[in-house]
């Protein structure tokens, strides 16, 4: 019965992919299918791989961009949903509100090797050097692009961009005027939003915005419940001064929520306050001030409690000092201030910490010719556990022609201690089940990539990257007198290589798809006895897979289909499977839209990460969504 069914779906879906988005002769004649070309996605600028503002075409790194258009055809309604779209990334569901998401290997709930940012604000703990992502929300649609770089960026972001840096980059005050609503529910979630934008003065603008969201508890295999549903608002602001010489930028947001769980709900909440200026001058310099204040809550009963209080300030400086050379140099600073209150089951000692960490960095892309460039970067960081680190960089790009780029990296990345390394305890005997080593170094990471990218015709572009990573360093978990106690003594690599593409097939029909495969080999060094270490660091498919179709039926009703391939986790083991998301929408009004969306289509349930005892099942999910401008 299991085969029959399995090749019912199977033909479900090819039926699905051969025959819906066959446009009529009608249909030929409508808009494209999104607001850019091919061309004008390559021109797109990016900011994330050199600081400053260059063609996607030109970044000489593994670079995905995740459009606004890409997010609004998802039915995507968190953050990490609409990360799904990257194929360069891995996002697996743990439960209803909890995601385990890198690049490059080495997921698990407390991930620590992916830099993440939210328009230029770190949003990572310094408990695990890791995200808490049920806490990570931003209105979907003031959400701009999404830049997805995978491989490492610690020459200009820092430690613990060691795999890949995510940065989240909403749209000015100026594009989101007048008044927006959204309201949409499902069988297992429900939510609305609302923002409006005005004028501030003569070159002034600003938007504030509301929004919540009720997600139902997940289930374990034969439908038991686990206590994980919880309620989750947010509200903020954000105001834009000047024009593209001289801007200014104030925003800030304020959440909190409640989500169930054993024996009692957590609570979190937080409040954040950005402050940005940029300026342009004279031959093609520029200056970048920008500082936050960040404070969060997060209380577990029975488990821990934080708050965590952040101060960063950065500043850096683009200048072309002479013909052929485009410098970038900066400094940053950052204070947290870090008070956790322990329990009978886990501690953090001391309890309340300072932590200060800063840097200085140079940055230099040099013209060899007018199609070659190599690129020499260093960045010096410190940390209150090992003192400076030093963050180096090469790249080299040649471009055969203007629609196409060959590229090149050396790079050393650091994964710098965090509070887990050093300060954790698990009470136990003799006299800890496990403790933070004392002498718990960084991790070390020796990075080799190649790239190309090109786009042979005005239909088609595609990217495709092999890599090579040499860690050593690893957190392993040793055994000592005082108990099980965390150390240094793990190594191995990663080898892979991540392609994606897109084909339009007409003006109202384009076809994209991405796939990574990876071969992981990590190794105890001479003399560990690592108890735990090694299965504990990552749980990591060697392939995945994805594909995707987007297509207007007319300019008022568009239907796009996203097939979603993830192999099988080794340790804990959790089988392969595949996803089938589809979404319909229509546009009864230049002002009104109107989704259907259905998550696991075919698959009425399955599983993406955890123990099979504790595990939750994602099954079917439908959501309806209106959306009104005013």
């Amino acid at each position: 019965m299991t085969t029959i069914k399995s090749k019912l779906r199977l033909r479900c879906l090819a039926i699905l992919l051969a025959f819906a988005p066959i446009p009529s002769l009608a249909a030929l004649q409508y808009a494209a299918l999104a607001d850019m070309s091919l061309e004008q996605l390559a021109d797109i600028v990016v900011t994330s791989v050199s600081r400053r503002q260059e063609r996607l075409a030109d970044a000489a790194a593994s670079i995905f961009v995740i459009s606004h258009e890409d997010i609004r055809r998802s039915g995507a309604t968190s953050l990490p949903e609409a990360l799904r779209l990257a194929p360069n990334l891995q996002v697996a569901r743990i439960d209803s509100h909890q995601y385990a998401i890198t690049a490059r290997g080495f997921n698990s709930s407390t991930a620590n090797k992916l830099l993440v940012l939210i328009d230029g604000r770190t949003v990572y703990t310094p408990l695990f050097s890791g995200v808490f992502w049920d806490a990570q929300q931003v209105m979907l649609e003031d959400v701009e692009r999404i830049e997805v770089i995978s491989g490492p960026g610690g020459t200009l972001w820092g430690a613990n961009a060691v795999n890949g840096v995510i940065n989240v980059i909403t749209r000015s005050a100026q594009d989101t005027q007048g008044t927006l609503v959204v309201a949409g529910a499902g069988n297992r979630k429900r939510g609305a939003a609302a923002r409006t934008g005005g004028k501030l003065g003569e070159n002034g603008h600003y938007r504030v915005y509301g929004q919540g969201f009720d997600r139902a508890h997940s289930e374990r295999a034969g439908g038991i419940a686990v206590r994980d549903a919880g309620r989750t608002g947010q509200v903020g602001f954000r105001a834009d001064f000047g024009e593209q010489v001289d801007r200014f930028t104030l925003q800030g947001d304020a959440y909190r929520g409640r989500i169930e769980q054993v024996p009692a709900e957590k609570e979190i909440s937080g409040v954040n306050l950005l402050a940005r200026w940029d300026r342009r001058l004279a031959n093609g310099s520029a200056l970048h001030v920008q500082t936050y204040y960040d404070h969060t809550e997060r209380d577990h009963p029975g488990t821990f409690s934080e708050k965590l209080d952040i101060f960063d300030i950065e500043f850096n400086h683009a200048l072309q000092p002479a013909l052929g050379h485009k410098l970038i140099l900066g400094a940053g600073y950052r204070y947290a201030r870090d008070r956790v209150g322990n329990s009978a089951v886990l501690a953090f000692l001391p309890a309340e910490r300072n932590l200060e960490k800063g840097n200085i960095f140079i940055q230099d892309e040099i013209a060899l010719r007018p199609d070659l460039d190599l690129t020499l970067g260093l960045k010096a960081e410190s940390n209150p556990y090992t003192g400076f680190e030093y963050l180096p960089n090469l790249r080299l790009a040649w471009r055969p022609n203007h629609n196409s780029l060959l590229w090149g990296a050396l790079s050393r990345a650091v994964r710098a201690p965090a509070r887990i390394d050093r300060e954790f305890f698990v009470p136990g005997s003799p006299p800890y089940q496990i403790a933070g080593g004392p002498n718990f170094r960084s991790e070390l990471a020796n990075v080799f990539e190649i790239g190309y990218r090109a786009q042979p015709t005005s239909s088609v572009s595609y990217s495709v990257t092999a890599f090579h990573h040499d860690f050593s360093r690893l957190r392993s978990v040793e055994p000592s007198p005082i108990g099980e106690m965390l150390e240094n003594r793990i190594g191995g690599t990663m080898t892979g290589i991540e392609t994606w593409g897109s084909y339009r097939v007409t003006d109202a029909w384009r076809l994209s798809a991405g796939l990574v495969a990876m071969n992981q080999r990590l190794r105890r060094d001479p003399g560990s006895a690592d108890l735990r270490g090694l299965p504990a660091l990552a749980n990591d498919p060697k392939r995945t897979w994805m594909l995707r179709s987007m297509f207007d039926i007319t300019p008022r009703h568009e239907f796009d289909l996203t097939v979603r391939h993830v192999g099988d986790l080794p340790n804990p083991a959790v089988p392969a499977y595949t996803a089938v998301d589809a979404q319909l929408g229509w546009r009864p009004d230049p002002d009104v839209e109107i989704s259907l969306s259905v998550q696991n289509l075919f698959d009425s349930e399955h599983a993406e990460f955890g123990s099979l005892a504790a595990r939750s099942e994602f099954e079917r999910s439908i959501f309806l969504k209106l959306l009104w401008r005013l």
